[in-house]
């Protein structure tokens, strides 16, 4: 159906393929509480965060769905600063959509990050054959509509978990 890409480069990052092995600084990187205002849920600690990157990395149990989870890091400072992830899945007729998303540690926001992130994630994707992006924003999370528009995604008028749904393609 879909392979999902492997490391991913951008102008100043690396999105590198997410291992259990990343728990240890994620957790760090992702441990502030007020990251979670808008994402909901709480901060993981190593271990638990672990244990989460062991089920992602072994796929979805769905085989009608492709998981894909990247870590980012940003070269100049070798540090990872956050997620992008997407599921992928098939329609009636072949077409690709990847349902995506980004996380960036509160230490690490305000760089552009997440933009070019998004943007590396959506072109790795098209090149891999996925038609469609789609992804959830908090309509009060101005800077991921931010990220989510620099992706080349627009804003719909329908609300999901109280989160807008933009989409391109």
């Amino acid at each position: 159906m879909f392979t999902v890409p492997g490391t991913v480069r951008t102008p100043r990052l690396t999105l590198l393929p997410l291992r259990a092995a990343h728990a240890e600084e994620m957790a760090d990187v992702l441990g502030d509480p007020a990251l979670h205002a808008f994402i909901g849920g709480r901060p993981l600690g190593p271990d638990e965060l672990r244990s989460r990157y062991e089920r992602l990395v072994a796929g979805s149990p769905d085989p009608g769905e492709v998981w894909a989870n990247w870590v980012v890091r940003l070269d100049v400072a070798g540090r990872l600063t956050g997620t992008v992830q997407a599921t992928v899945t098939a329609d009636g007729d072949g077409r690709l959509t990847a349902e995506i998303a980004w996380v960036v540690g509160t230490g690490w926001q305000r760089r552009g990050i997440a933009t070019e992130a998004a943007q590396g994630l959506v072109s790795a994707l098209a090149a891999a054959g996925v038609d469609r992006f789609v992804a959830h924003v908090h309509p009060e999370h101005r800077a991921s509509a931010a990220v989510a528009a620099a992706a080349g995604l627009t804003p719909t008028d329908r609300l999901q978990d109280g989160e807008i749904r933009w989409e391109s393609g």
